[in-house]
């Protein structure tokens, strides 16, 4: 048996990212970890049929659920930020003590 659900978060959050053109512009990789970041972040409405969410939705809760989301990628965003510069650093620095560490030849 197959069952055919999935969460609504996932859905508007690619909707969001499609519609400010962020599918195409960002590279696979740091769009995933951003998604999985985001959603992390999210509470989870599992639906079966999105037609049925579009026709049984309040739009009120609708728009709080994009809130959310937007206030969540905006996090995302800034953690992945944060995340990136202290791994530059990490390896900036792991560069540097294996470089002080190479022998110095001298020309005579």
């Amino acid at each position: 048996m197959q069952v055919d659900i999935r969460n609504y978060y996932e859905v508007l959050l690619m909707e969001i990212l499609r519609d400010e053109g962020l599918m195409e512009e960002l590279p696979e990789e740091y769009l995933a970890d951003l998604c999985c970041v985001t959603l992390n972040q999210l509470p989870v409405r599992y639906i079966r049929h999105l037609v049925d969410t579009y026709f049984f939705e309040d739009y009120n809760e609708l728009q709080n659920m994009k809130n959310e989301i937007q206030a969540a990628l905006e996090k995302s965003r800034e953690f992945l930020k944060t995340n990136l510069k202290k791994r530059i650093a990490e390896e900036e620095a792991e560069a540097k003590v294996k470089l002080e560490a190479l022998p110095i030849i001298e020309n005579s």
